[in-house]
């Protein structure tokens, strides 16, 4: 044996010798499993988050404009096709952060700053919970009031046969 490798023997460096069973790295921990690789979470994963909280608040009546809603129901109606949660929502997502656009139609009669702080407390809540992304804004337009005696226009239309 050459002395270079004898200084790499345990016992030539004067270090204690390794039992069986000994691990060479006994005593360093190992990082927590969670932080051994990367999540990425799509910016539709959080569209639909963020749609289905928001639908949640009392006083939201529907997500998107007139227009996007219309082509939505037009869609919906295509056989195989489902109802689109993400309708209305537009995001933002980096590594740690996102962004949300919303966009409302509230119900007549209820207060639309109450109705928004609401929206984006649910919306806030549901996506670092679920994401663990830190949100750092909400912005919500208001484009429309349902008022009472207003035709649904998402009612299934008859079909023709």
């Amino acid at each position: 044996m050459t002395e270079r490798g004898q200084q790499n023997r345990p016992e030539a460096s004067g270090a204690e010798p390794m039992g069986e069973g000994t691990r060479k790295n006994a005593g360093m921990k190992r990082g927590d499993p969670g932080t051994r690789g990367r999540t990425t979470i799509a910016d539709d994963v959080v569209e639909k988050i963020a749609g289905m909280a928001a639908r949640d608040v009392a006083g939201v009546h529907a997500l998107g404009s007139g227009i996007s809603r219309a082509f939505g129901a037009a869609r919906e109606r295509v056989p195989g096709t489902t109802k689109s949660v993400s309708r209305g929502v537009k995001v933002e997502v980096g590594e740690t952060q996102t962004a949300i656009d919303l966009e409302i139609i509230v119900v007549y009669g209820v207060s639309i700053t109450d109705v928004a702080g609401a929206v984006r407390e649910s919306v806030i809540s549901a996506i670092e919970w679920m994401t663990g992304l830190e949100v750092v804004e909400v912005n919500i337009a208001v484009s429309d009031v349902k008022l009472p005696d207003e035709e649904e226009e998402e009612e299934e239309q008859p079909r023709l046969r």
